[in-house]
């Protein structure tokens, strides 16, 4: 029978002790991995948040754009005194932008519309009339567009609008409109050439500006 050399069997039981973690060992690993959890978890989702954000306010500028540039759409197309004579054409204050503008159908002859921009609770909206060659309904289209009593729903562009400002370019200048502009064929040098449009929006320092070119097709 092969004796134990002394001191074996406590070195044994001394190795096997140090193979294992104790409570207190476990304790503290299992606080460090919350704390880590913790952390983590806030970091995700303060990168969540912010990209949510982001993609908002992507989203916000997209719609400022596209605005704009249906505006330089329309006024591009903005109907002048050979078309409508001494008519008004173009009406703009700080809450609406309204005027005429030709409409280019295909393989059809071209039409007149009444297009207003407004905005009204926060929401730049914006509505058109139908197609007309007939000057006598283009006359009730603008009294309708004037008076806001058009049925239909204007399409919403921008949202969080507090305020909208517009001026002209007359003569060499910028000058806020006169609520009407209706040149004369004795002075039609008073027909603007460019618009200034300005949209203040919440929580926005400055507002944004836009220069428009009026009737360049």
């Amino acid at each position: 029978m092969r004796r134990r050399q002394p001191g074996q069997f406590g070195q044994s039981r001394h190795l096997g002790r140090g193979a294992g973690f104790t409570l207190v060992e476990l304790l503290v690993a299992i606080t460090v991995l919350a704390i880590v959890a913790v952390l983590g978890w806030r970091g995700l989702d303060s990168i969540v948040r912010s990209r949510a954000a982001l993609t908002q306010q992507m989203e916000h500028t997209r719609g400022i754009q596209l605005a704009f540039a249906q505006m330089q759409s329309d006024l591009e197309q903005l109907a002048g005194l050979d078309v409508l004579g001494t008519r008004q054409f173009l009406v703009a204050d700080n809450a609406r932008l309204i005027f005429v503008r030709l409409v280019f159908p295909e393989n059809a002859a071209t039409q007149l519309q009444v297009v207003s921009y407004r905005v009204r609770e926060g929401v730049l909206s914006r509505r058109e009339s139908v197609n007309t060659r007939d000057l006598t309904q283009l006359d009730a289209l603008w009294q309708v567009a004037m008076g806001d009593t058009d049925t239909e729903e204007g399409v919403p562009l921008v949202s969080g609008v507090t305020g909208m400002d517009v001026r002209l370019w007359t003569n060499g200048a910028w000058a806020a409109p006169n609520n009407a502009v209706q040149p004369t064929a004795q002075t039609p040098q008073l027909a603007p050439t460019g618009l200034e449009m300005s949209l203040q929006l919440q929580g926005q320092p400055n507002p944004l500006v836009k220069i428009l070119l009026l009737g360049a097709v």
